[in-house]
């Protein structure tokens, strides 16, 4: 059930099943990898477009997480996509404009799952939650 993928660039990704099914567990599972993309492709893209703003980010999480369905093919409904972003002097607004370029214009990944999965956004600055913008919400599975 171990698979190692070599990802046309040189680099290898080994996943696996886990040992209920069959597998090792001496990798992760296909699903949690397209989690693990979503939320790698648009944490690059507002940590970029941050450092062009020239925002002071001390800390950065963003965290996915998502449930499948109980009927085969077993698909995730929903992602919840979580922005934690932290640093003395950090403008809200421009943290919340990040956010919204990045799932607006720049992230492949969101864009490409977002026509099957519905994308919910989430937004805190020095942990107090900012208002996903309207751009953001009116994309199929913005909410």
């Amino acid at each position: 059930m171990a698979f190692d993928m070599d990802t046309g660039t040189g680099h290898t990704v080994r996943i696996d099943a886990r040992a209920e099914i069959g597998g090792q567990d001496t990798g992760p599972r296909p699903k949690e990898l397209l989690l693990a993309s979503l939320a790698g492709c648009t944490a690059m893209d507002v940590i970029s477009i941050l450092k062009k703003m020239r925002q002071p980010v001390e800390s950065f999480r963003i965290h996915t997480e998502a449930y499948d369905t109980e009927e085969h093919p077993k698909v995730f409904p929903y992602v919840d996509i979580v922005y934690e972003v932290e640093g003395q002097g950090l403008d809200p607004e421009r943290v919340v404009r990040a956010v919204e370029l990045s799932q607006v214009r720049y992230c492949g990944v969101s864009a490409m799952l977002r026509p099957a999965v519905d994308l919910r956004i989430k937004i805190f600055v020095n942990g107090e939650e900012q208002p996903v913008p309207e751009s953001v919400l009116a994309l199929k599975g913005g909410r």
